[in-house]
């Protein structure tokens, strides 16, 4: 079935090969600033609001990670673009997997950021949080929500600006989009498949992140032939944002590699 959410997007750079950053769960396309800024003097960069994100609405059927990654190969139908660079943060990280086994003509390299092939919650912890953020979800203001899920990004007191940043963020994300993209990525399973994957992968991995411990991303990194893994210091989950001139060095010498 053909998607039936037309992406909302923003382009910058007017030349080289197309760079597509997909974004976190409850985040948006504008939340890549450090990373356009970067990019743009080399690559065409398409920075997008998944469904339910940021002003990409979601209709039709429930979303899934495979349907977003349908998305996003549309519109580098639309745009007729050549095979893009795609690099996602975790919800985008999914997204950018299942396309590169879902149209992987589409893809010419993929940069995974914080990434995980399925949520496992490792023990009672993991459980209570998961358990209070749903209790969230269903009666709080999405702000309220916000606040809670950006303590657990940016903990550290240095880090109050990008706190807030998460917060407007978070707080702005239609409920709605955040529920139903939240239960994709319950719902999300790659393991097994991802042997299948035939582009030049690179794997990112705060090595503070609470959120994915490091664990199930070396093993992604291990089942995709040929993948590269940098963990990068004093990072959390949001790596592009809490160290974004290590991830940018990083990930432009990947990209040039490519």
């Amino acid at each position: 079935m053909p998607p039936t959410t037309r992406l909302h997007h923003t382009r910058r750079g007017h030349s080289g090969p197309p760079v597509v950053l997909l974004h976190g769960l409850g985040s948006s396309c504008r939340d890549w600033e450090f990373q356009e800024v970067a990019l743009e003097d080399r690559y065409q960069v398409v920075s997008v609001d998944l469904p339910g994100h940021g002003s990409s609405m979601s209709s039709g059927p429930p979303v899934t990670i495979e349907s977003m990654a349908d998305h996003v190969g549309a519109l580098l139908a639309s745009l007729d673009a050549e095979p893009a660079h795609i690099v996602g943060l975790s919800l985008g990280a999914c997204v950018a997997l299942r396309l590169g086994l879902q149209a992987p003509e589409r893809v010419r390299s993929l940069t995974l950021v914080n990434p995980f092939a399925r949520v496992q919650p490792t023990g009672p912890r993991d459980v209570a949080r998961l358990l209070l953020r749903l209790t969230m979800l269903g009666v709080a203001p999405m702000r309220m929500v916000g606040a809670h899920v950006a303590r657990g990004l940016f903990p550290w007191p240095e880090q109050r600006a990008l706190y807030d940043a998460a917060v407007a963020s978070l707080g702005a994300t239609p409920r709605r989009g955040y529920a139903s993209a939240l239960r994709a990525l319950a719902q999300f399973d790659a393991r097994g498949q991802v042997a299948a994957i035939r582009r030049p992968t690179l794997v990112v991995a705060g090595d503070r992140d609470t959120m994915v411990p490091l664990g199930p991303k070396l093993r992604l990194a291990a089942a995709i032939p040929g993948a590269r893994i940098v963990v990068v210091p004093a990072s959390g989950h949001a790596t592009p944002y809490d160290q974004p001139a290590t991830f940018n060095r990083v990930l432009l010498e990947f990209l040039t590699q490519h």
